[in-house]
């Protein structure tokens, strides 16, 4: 009788562990931050959230998604790189090029020189809109007008065909899950 009670609380204690112990764990890994939650946009998420309408600027095409890039003083090699990535990202689009409208942003003393090469729609940028791409990045912004993702200025020819895979990935991803059309 005294076996037979040693093997029911063995069996009741096996159970309760087996009920406990990944509970206890996925408490202490989350409580040391040893998980770090997976993000599968390549881009930088912008936060807080800020759109066109915070930033003074009126939504010239509020039917479809944004590139945009504002074209410095003096386009260099990076620059034309990052035009030159720009116009084959949109283009490896395929189908959904008609959602998506590369848009570079001129101030007055732009290099539009720089632009004889590519066919692209270009509109004046704001002082505060110039503030938010004033590092040579490529935002993406949706129809309603929110700057969504941020892909800063990169250096050498690999790093931006990745971060074009990345940014086709990325639009790819949002066009799909968008209800916005």
């Amino acid at each position: 009788m005294n076996s037979q009670n040693k093997s029911k609380h063995k069996a009741l204690g096996l159970l309760l562990l087996a009920f406990i112990a990944p509970v206890v764990i996925a408490k202490l890994v989350l409580s040391l931050n040893l998980y770090h939650g997976g993000a599968t946009n390549h881009g930088e998420l912008i936060s807080p959230e800020t759109s066109y309408a915070s930033l003074g600027v009126e939504n010239s095409n509020p039917k479809e998604w944004q590139l945009l890039y504002l074209l410095p003083t003096k386009c260099n090699d990076a620059c034309r790189e990052r035009l030159y990535i720009l116009r084959q990202s949109h283009t490896a689009l395929g189908p959904d090029q008609a959602r998506v409208e590369p848009l570079i942003l001129t101030h007055p003393d732009s290099d539009l020189n720089a632009l004889s090469t590519f066919n692209f729609n270009t509109r004046p940028a704001n002082a505060d809109l110039s503030k938010w791409l004033d590092e040579q990045q490529l935002i993406i912004v949706d129809p309603l007008g929110s700057l969504v993702l941020r892909y800063p200025q990169v250096q050498g020819k690999e790093a931006h065909l990745a971060q074009g895979k990345a940014l086709i990935a990325d639009l790819r991803k949002l066009l799909k899950l968008s209800r916005v059309d």
